[in-house]
């Protein structure tokens, strides 16, 4: 989102309009903030933290979109091959929260039937920890977006998301600037 003004701004905006600048976000302001959980779900897509789901073992022959999986196959789902598909998603490797948004650009669209983005997985055997996994990720971003500013070093262009090629960690650390744009007395005093 540091390297994309116009997202943050637009998640600033939100949070200054449902939660303001007199406290911090709740959990209960969670369902209000839905820029905020577009914005998490396309992060998810573009960078998923696993890179593969939990393997899945075909129980009969099948035939999916035009591959025959022999009964016994060991089944993998490479999430970053699927969230990073030009035959799935438009302008893949653009960061565009609005394509987790209704029409109207106002719900997160909670429902995927072509089961694009598989984050927790799905079904019976999906993660039992989704609600709360995309509750503590939501509050996280929500929070460091609404406390503070966030800009790149003068002398670097923007934040490099380029990913190591043994995992999904990047490559080169991470360094931004975080400025305070809250009353003081909301800010732990250590």
């Amino acid at each position: 989102m540091i390297n994309e003004p116009s997202i943050l701004k637009r998640a600033v905006a939100e949070l200054d309009h449902e939660v303001g600048h007199n406290r911090l976000v709740e959990e209960r302001d969670l369902p209000q903030l839905n820029y905020i959980k577009a914005c998490i779900k396309e992060a998810f897509r573009l960078h998923p933290f696993a890179p593969f789901n939990f393997p899945h073992v075909s129980m009969r022959n099948t035939t999916v979109a035009g591959y025959f999986i022999p009964k016994g196959s060991h089944v993998l789902l490479s999430r970053p091959g699927l969230g990073w598909n030009p035959n799935v998603w438009t302008d893949p490797m653009r960061f565009d929260p609005d394509r987790h948004l209704d029409a109207e650009r106002k719900q997160v669209v909670r429902s995927d039937n072509e089961l694009r983005l598989l984050s927790f997985s799905t079904g019976r055997r999906g993660c039992p920890g989704v609600v709360f996994g995309s509750t503590i990720t939501t509050m996280m971003l929500a929070r460091m977006v609404q406390g503070f500013t966030w800009e790149v070093p003068q002398n670097e262009s923007g934040v490099n998301l380029v990913e190591n090629h043994d995992d999904l960690a990047l490559a080169k650390p991470l360094v931004v600037i975080a400025k305070p744009r809250l009353p003081q007395h909301l800010y732990l005093k250590g």
